[in-house]
């Protein structure tokens, strides 16, 4: 078994929370995931996220406290759900890169793989694998592609009923605010090692959404201009001055048939490439 089946005063530190997807019985899931203090991964899902409290809503890289149980409806092993809901997730410290990520490194690379094949090998084996971080061997392109500008009509239908619980000040049944759609979807293509052709994964970070929208607000509007500036921190600066892992996550969808490669990217860590240290003088042999 990879963890019991029921963790009390589970502590995990975030390290994804992906894009949010609407949902016909809460306003947006979030997929989120983290590793244990032993370095093992675990998913917290469902969590919908907007209907945490303000001071229960966490960030990446925060510990959070809880009791968790196996989420029975999903085979991959390291899904869990919190057991008492939502509002009992408790926050803790946020691990900070004050120390030049040193901290973070210190539960990130307690495992690491640099092949994407061995990943995929272990998402199909016995282990049923779902969450690992791989180190690229080489981040060839980012890919920008248009795609679908609104969410799909049964879901906006859904999202736009109010109940009981979605009232105004008044009283009043109130209309629930669609979180908005990305209207490009974001790619990284690289070379894993053993790799002779570049792979292609998506990325649904949410981060990188975060930069969209606000990018866009920065390009008053210019949507060209907005996805520069998201590639240029995503490919130009990621490359240039950062040590570029990916934060890998199976769909339940993809890993159940058996999809030649399940996994997505659901987050980048990116701590700044170490400094070179400056290189001593050496006087010429003859001085002239």
């Amino acid at each position: 078994m990879y963890l019991p089946y029921e963790i009390p005063d589970a502590q995990v530190l975030i390290t994804v929370k992906t894009y949010p997807l609407p949902s016909n019985k809460y306003n947006e899931l979030v997929c989120t995931a983290g590793l244990l203090p032993d370095g093992k991964w675990i998913r917290l899902y469902p969590v919908p996220f907007r209907d945490l409290p303000y001071d229960s809503q966490y960030g990446k890289y925060y510990w959070v406290t809880l009791d968790l149980i196996r989420n029975t409806r999903d085979f991959r092993p390291e899904s869990y759900r919190p057991k008492q809901g939502v509002d009992s997730i408790c926050i803790g410290e946020r691990i900070d890169t004050k120390d030049g990520w040193a901290k973070r490194k210190d539960y990130v690379f307690k495992e690491v793989f640099t092949s994407m094949e061995e990943l995929i090998k272990l998402a199909r084996g016995d282990t049923c694998k779902s969450l690992g971080t791989l180190k690229p061997r080489d981040i060839i392109d980012f890919v920008i592609e248009p795609t679908e500008r609104v969410w799909p009509e049964k879901w906006q239908e859904q999202l736009l009923q109010y109940n009981l619980f979605d009232l105004d000040a008044k009283g009043e049944g109130k209309l629930r605010k669609v979180i908005p759609k990305l209207p490009y979807k974001y790619s990284y293509k690289f070379l894993s090692e053993g790799d002779r052709n570049p792979r292609q994964l998506i990325i649904e970070d949410w981060e990188l959404g975060m930069l969209y929208w606000n990018s866009l607000r920065q390009s008053k509007g210019d949507e060209k201009e907005a996805n520069r500036l998201v590639r240029k921190k995503y490919f130009d600066e990621f490359l240039s001055k950062h040590d570029v892992y990916l934060f890998l996550g199976t769909t339940q969808q993809y890993h159940a048939r058996r999809a030649p490669n399940p996994f997505i990217i659901v987050g980048v860590f990116y701590p700044l490439k170490p400094k070179k240290p400056p290189q001593a003088y050496q006087p010429p042999l003859f001085e002239t």
